[in-house]
């Protein structure tokens, strides 16, 4: 009878702790910003069975670093990643652990871009809270003293491209528009002149839209609104910023992006007025290029439930609401973009600034700048045109062949990767 009893009580025991083994899954998310660490602690606090471990990387580490340690089958469980589709064989699709209805409605745009070739057509690949976007800020200041009107919503490129130069002779600030050397941000104008980038099947389309936009860049820089020393002094595809010129009002409108906001709160403060206007129309649409990073997990995880259980947090809209506020972000959720975020720690400039970006999410993000944000190859298509729109403005190239070279370039890149 003692042999019996004191068999069930090791029976007991071991089955207890092998309970206990299993509740105590544990798991690493990284980031590159530290507010995800506050959502990391509210989980760990909220779900004491488990253990989530929080990770500060930097963005070069999530670039360079985040695939070699996939390709090995070593990494984080979870990690924000930039190249949205370029990684995605390697991530988990949490459909079984998520409310699949849920994510669907609330992520429905981003949710295609996250799957690859080899995934499922409904997979569920990951979330975000945040979108990042391209975005135009204008210093209202210097157009009140050059007693200019504010071009409408609606305002072509042109329209713009006119109003700025009108301002900049009147006040003598240096330059009219600057436009950071980035294609990403190019593509915003590309799509707006009707360019697709990248078909339904996934190749990428040089059309007229595209040459459209590449000529009225050009001249902007011809006739003296953009300035040459920025797109045409730095060669290939490097990418520059133009933040510095618009905090010292040395240009009227700045064509950048919404992650300036932190720094346009701190640095510009009350130096000047500016707003964040809507996206200038080119003869197709108003188009903003979307971006950011997403939150995915990884095949290679050993906790795929706890994975499914962290992201379907990181999605409940409380949740959300906190992150967005802690970061001073746009949202990508449905439901956020359609009631709003309150940011009771931003300034007065920046919520406005959020509320235009936000108000823009469901209007000025057409399909093609996300199927261009989503397609895996978009960095070698955007360090292509980068580097070709630069030749025709050093007259190394003309229009035509520029674009020629593009595709060329980009194909080539495909075809090597797919090798």
């Amino acid at each position: 009878m003692t042999f019996r009893f004191r068999g069930s009580a090791i029976a007991l025991a071991i089955a207890v702790s092998m309970v206990g083994a299993a509740r105590a899954e544990e798991i690493v998310v990284q980031a590159i910003n530290t507010y995800v660490g506050f959502t990391v602690d509210r989980f760990n606090r909220e779900n004491p069975g488990d253990k989530v471990h929080f990770r500060l990387v930097s963005y070069q580490s999530i670039l360079e670093s985040l695939p070699v340690q996939l390709a090995s089958g070593r990494g984080p469980d979870i990690s924000i990643v930039g190249d949205w589709n370029g990684l995605s064989k390697y991530y988990l699709d949490v459909r079984p652990y998520v409310d699949a209805a849920y994510f669907e409605r609330e992520f429905g745009v981003m949710l295609p871009m996250l799957r690859g070739t080899d995934s499922r057509p409904d997979a569920i690949n990951g979330m975000s809270s945040a979108i990042t976007m391209n975005g135009a800020y204008v210093n209202l200041t210097l157009f009140r003293q050059a007693r200019v009107e504010l071009p409408p919503p609606g305002a072509t490129w042109d329209d713009w491209a006119a109003a700025c130069r009108k301002v900049a002779k009147a006040t003598n600030t240096p330059m009219a528009m600057e436009v950071d050397r980035s294609a990403h941000r190019f593509a915003s104008i590309a799509i707006s002149y009707g360019a697709r980038l990248v078909d339904a099947r996934g190749n990428f389309v040089v059309d007229e839209g595209l040459k459209t936009a590449m000529r009225k860049f050009v001249g902007w820089h011809r006739d003296g609104t953009l300035p040459m020393d920025l797109w045409g002094a730095v060669g290939g595809a490097t990418h520059r910023d133009n933040f510095q010129d618009f905090m010292n009002a040395k240009v009227v409108l700045y064509f950048g992006g919404s992650w300036q906001l932190e720094r346009m709160n701190k640095e510009v403060g009350d130096l000047f007025d500016w707003a964040v206007i809507d996206a200038p129309c080119g003869t197709s649409s108003c188009a903003l290029m979307p971006g950011g990073g997403a939150v995915v997990g990884f095949k290679h995880s050993k906790a795929p439930k706890l994975v499914g259980r962290f992201l379907a947090f990181a999605a409940r809209e409380d949740v959300m609401r906190e992150q967005l506020a802690r970061g001073a972000n746009i949202p990508i959720a449905a439901t956020l973009v359609r009631t709003g975020v309150a940011y009771p720690n931003a300034s007065e400039r920046v919520r406005e600034a959020l509320a235009s970006y936000t108000r823009q999410v469901s209007t000025n993000i057409p399909p093609a700048a996300y199927a261009f944000q989503g397609w895996r190859f978009q960095r070698a298509a955007m360090n292509a045109m980068t580097t070709r729109i630069s030749q025709v403005l050093n007259n190394e190239l003309d229009i035509d062949t520029a674009a020629a070279f593009i595709k060329k370039d980009v194909d080539l890149a495909v075809q090597v990767t797919r090798m």
